[in-house]
This record gives structure tokens, C-alpha cells and sequence, in this order.
């Protein structure tokens, strides 16, 4: 089986990958649109967030107008990151912007960038994160990753992003290896964290909800001393997407290290605020306030019990 769907991945990517970008765009909307309409699941995880985070402010049909346009972007990027993979920096210009590259250009007295860790999350086409070295090509780019379950398939997965030159590290067996990559100059870490992170996360208000926050870009910033950004990647037309780099995050209060929970505190504001700019632009599908959910409707159960006992 695992075979299988390697051979039928691989026949699809060769696919994408032969067609032009822009036809590549609007089948993936295609595709995302069919997807909101037979996905029941992932479709009410989405519509129950935007209800959660904006409900006050938008009305229900507005709602699922964000959430129809969202799976048609999710459909386009995923598809477009295909094709992206394969394409050169001149053949991608076109299609890419960078904005803020100067804020990680600067150098130490050896003439390399120090390191720096970018907090990222999901947003636009973000796998064209891993093309910041297009721009700054005095840096190297490194991210880290959960492999697939299927072997075949993580591999498969694995060769197509490492055609950027990017530095994949899994979080679970690579972390001697991150250790090292860290301890020279000029990396550039690029760390999702707008999943929920379970119990190994802190809860922080985001879209005005708590909810479990990885550390890792706060954790990487301090042990190592590092300069932390935030980034974003924005959809501006079809097939077209500019990442912007945001202003440097504190990690200390003069020689004091700040906590970790008021350091990511402020990179949940950073990308909120993304979020908030173009709200169908981020991964809605991802259930990242189930625990929020969980105990509101254990309140309202214990609440509902409770008027139960007052009546009788």
C-alpha cells in the first residue's frame, strides 16, 4: 500500500508540475472549493473557529464566505507549493515578493549573519517560506518537520522542499542535529507555531481565545541568543503571494531574559494580526482551540446540571 501511494503521489506532483502556474491555481481552487462541500468534518472545524474568534463581528453569512474562500486558497496554495518547488528564483519572481528582507541581512564582524528564528505560521502558500534564501542568499534556511506515517511518502515530501536548499530537521530524531546547525552562524530557523501544541504548549489568548502555544520560536531565541522576527505570507492575487517580514520581537528586558509566555504573547499579537488583515488567508481547519471548546461545554454542562438540581 505504501508503495502504491508513493507511485500515485509521484504521477500527481509530475502532473502539477508540468502545467503553468497560473492553470495550476485555479484548478487547486477548484479543487478546494469541491473539498468545502464534501469535507463535512474539516468544514465545521473551520466554520466552528471563525464562529469562536468572529462570530461577534461578522454575521453567519459572512462566515461561511470566509470559509468557502479558505478551502479555495488552502486548494491553490497546496497545489501551487507543488509547482513552486520545482521553479527557479527567476521564473518565480513573477509570482513572489519579499518585504523586510534588510531586517535579517545584517552581519557579525566575520561578514555572516548571526542566526535567526523566524516564527511563521500557516499562511498563503507557506512553503515559499524555505525561498527566503532567494533574497538573502547569504543565509541558510532550516525548519523543522513531523515526518509522515508512510515512509515512501515523507520522502517523496522531503526531496520535493529540499530542492529550495532549506535545512529539514524532524522534531522527533533530529534534535542533535538542530543542536549543531545552531551552534554556527548564518541559519536562519523558520518555526511554525500557530498549531495547537497539546500539553507541551502554554495557554495564550489568540483571536481573543486561549488556547495551547507552541514555545519553540521564544525557547531557540533565548538558549541561543538569536534575534526573533515574525513572518507572514500573504495572498495578493491569484497565483501571486508577498511574505513580509515583521519588527524584531524582545526576548530580554535589557540583560534580563523576558518569559517565554510574554515573548510568544507577542508573537501571537504579530499574527494576529495577520490573521485579522485577510481572515480567509489562514488555516481555519485546524481545530486549534479544541480544548477552549472542551471546557466550555463542560461548564455549560456542570451548569446545566447544577439549574437541573435547584428545580427539582
Amino acid at each position: 500500500m505504501d508503495s502504491i501511494l508513493y507511485w500515485v503521489a509521484r504521477m500527481l506532483l509530475a502532473l502539477i508540475q508540468s502545467l503553468p502556474l497560473m492553470i495550476v491555481a485555479r484548478l487547486g481552487r477548484s479543487v478546494g472549493m469541491l473539498a468545502y462541500w464534501l469535507d463535512a468534518r474539516h468544514r465545521k472545524v473551520a466554520l466552528s473557529n471563525l464562529h469562536l474568534c468572529f462570530g461577534r463581528e461578522k454575521s453567519a453569512a459572512e462566515l461561511r464566505a470566509v470559509a468557502r474562500e479558505n478551502f479555495r486558497r488552502i486548494g491553490e496554495n497546496f497545489a501551487c507549493s507543488a509547482r513552486t518547488a520545482v521553479m527557479t528564483h527567476e521564473e518565480l519572481k513573477p509570482h513572489f515578493d519579499l518585504i523586510g528582507a534588510e531586517k535579517i541581512r545584517s552581519k557579525t564582524a566575520t561578514g555572516r549573519p548571526p542566526n535567526r528564528v523566524v516564527a511563521i505560521g500557516h499562511f498563503g502558500n507557506f512553503e515559499l517560506y524555505v525561498r527566503f534564501k532567494d533574497f538573502v542568499p547569504e543565509v541558510t534556511c532550516a525548519t523543522t518537520y513531523r515526518g509522515l506515517p508512510q515512509p515512501s511518502l515523507d520522502k517523496l515530501l522531503k526531496s520535493m522542499r529540499e530542492r529550495s536548499g532549506c535545512l529539514f530537521f524532524e522534531r522527533r530524531s533530529d534534535s542533535d542535529a538542530l543542536r549543531e546547525a545552531m551552534n554556527g552562524k548564518g541559519l536562519l530557523l523558520g518555526l511554525l507555531c500557530d498549531q495547537n501544541a497539546g500539553r507541551a504548549g502554554v495557554r495564550l489568548p489568540f483571536l481573543g481565545q486561549e488556547c495551547s502555544t507552541s514555545v519553540a520560536p521564544a525557547v531557540f531565541a533565548l538558549r541561543y541568543r538569536c534575534p526573533l522576527y515574525t513572518s507572514i505570507c500573504y495572498r495578493v492575487g491569484l497565483a501571486h503571494w508577498r511574505i513580509e517580514v515583521g519588527d524584531l520581537i524582545a526576548t530580554h528586558d535589557g540583560e534580563k531574559p523576558r518569559t517565554v509566555e510574554a515573548i510568544m504573547n507577542d508573537v501571537n499579537r504579530a499574527l494576529e494580526a495577520g490573521v485579522r488583515r485577510d481572515p480567509a488567508n489562514w488555516f481555519w481547519v485546524h481545530d486549534r482551540w479544541k480544548e477552549t471548546r472542551r471546557r466550555k461545554l463542560k461548564r455549560a454542562r456542570k451548569a446545566a446540571v447544577a439549574a437541573q438540581s435547584n428545580q427539582t
